[in-house]
């Protein structure tokens, strides 16, 4: 916290899908309420995400990442929202080439920065863990307005992800198909992907993100797509994932591991209380 309360944050971006990042000694209990308004793109901030970092001390050991979505519901994890979070740690703490662990709501994560304190643009790789089962998807109906949908499925790596094969990602209205497809999983929702394959080592993908709607990039979705493309045996281990922000780089091994940048763009200091 700033002086009087105030709430300080640094804004970052990873391939467009931006971040408002709060270090504090603990979660506030209006955090919904506050991420709806900072990340209101008309009268707040702007932003598809607010992640808080706590209980903050100055230090980079034993934190605890929080992201709550641009309309107030929470995250469990966000791959491009824990590279942002590990530049802003880097930059509080003056570190270079940080290997940070934090705990997240779906367990513990592990990214390493490749830059320093005072670079604007640096390349992280977040440890995404092992992907899992995603939702029940018996009685869905895929409709995306015309095109015809390939493979589907669902898939969880600490986040739930529906993956929509298509045949060119931007034949499909997504605005209107994401989140009509999103209603079938309920109050817990889904993140909604469409996929176009290119080749074995690259695919394009255009996310619709529960609670943030369309977003430039999910880093969490390419996860889950490349592992479900591998699955089926379309790709290999090592996926270029191309979304309108950029690309991203995804390995698959024990792990999933997901590479790409983040961007600083600007601090702010923010009443609060």
């Amino acid at each position: 916290m700033g002086e009087n309360g105030n709430v300080r944050l640094t804004h970052h971006h990873g391939l467009g899908n931006d971040f408002l990042v709060a270090l504090v000694a603990e979660v506030p209990v209006d955090a919904s309420a506050l991420a709806r308004r900072l990340c209101d793109r008309e009268h707040g901030i702007g932003a598809d995400g607010l992640v808080f970092g706590t209980p903050w001390t100055g230090s980079a050991e034993g934190l605890t990442f929080t992201l709550l979505n641009s309309d107030g519901s929470s995250a469990e994890v966000s791959g491009n929202g824990l590279r942002c979070f590990a530049q802003a740690v880097a930059r509080a703490t003056g570190t270079s080439a940080l290997e940070l662990t934090v705990d997240t709501s779906s367990g513990r994560r592990r990214i390493v920065v490749d830059g320093g304190p005072d670079d604007i643009e640096v390349t992280a790789t977040v440890d995404m863990g092992v992907a899992g089962p995603g939702p029940d998807t018996d009685g869905l109906a895929i409709d995306l307005g015309g095109p015809i949908p390939g493979r589907s499925g669902t898939v969880d790596v600490g986040n739930p992800h529906l993956v929509i094969e298509v045949a060119d990602v931007d034949a499909v209205d997504h605005a209107t198909v994401g989140p009509a497809i999103e209603a079938f999983f309920g109050p817990v929702g889904c993140n909604v992907h469409l996929v176009q394959v290119l080749d074995a080592a690259t695919i394009r993908l255009r996310p619709w993100e529960r609670g943030a709607g369309l977003t430039e990039a999910c880093g969490s979705g390419a996860c889950a797509a490349v592992h479900l493309f591998h699955t089926w045996g379309v790709v290999g281990t090592d996926v270029e994932v191309r979304m309108a922000g950029g690309a991203a780089v995804v390995r698959l091994g024990d792990t999933i591991r997901l590479t790409g940048p983040a961007v600083h763009t600007a601090d702010h200091e923010v009443a609060h209380g």
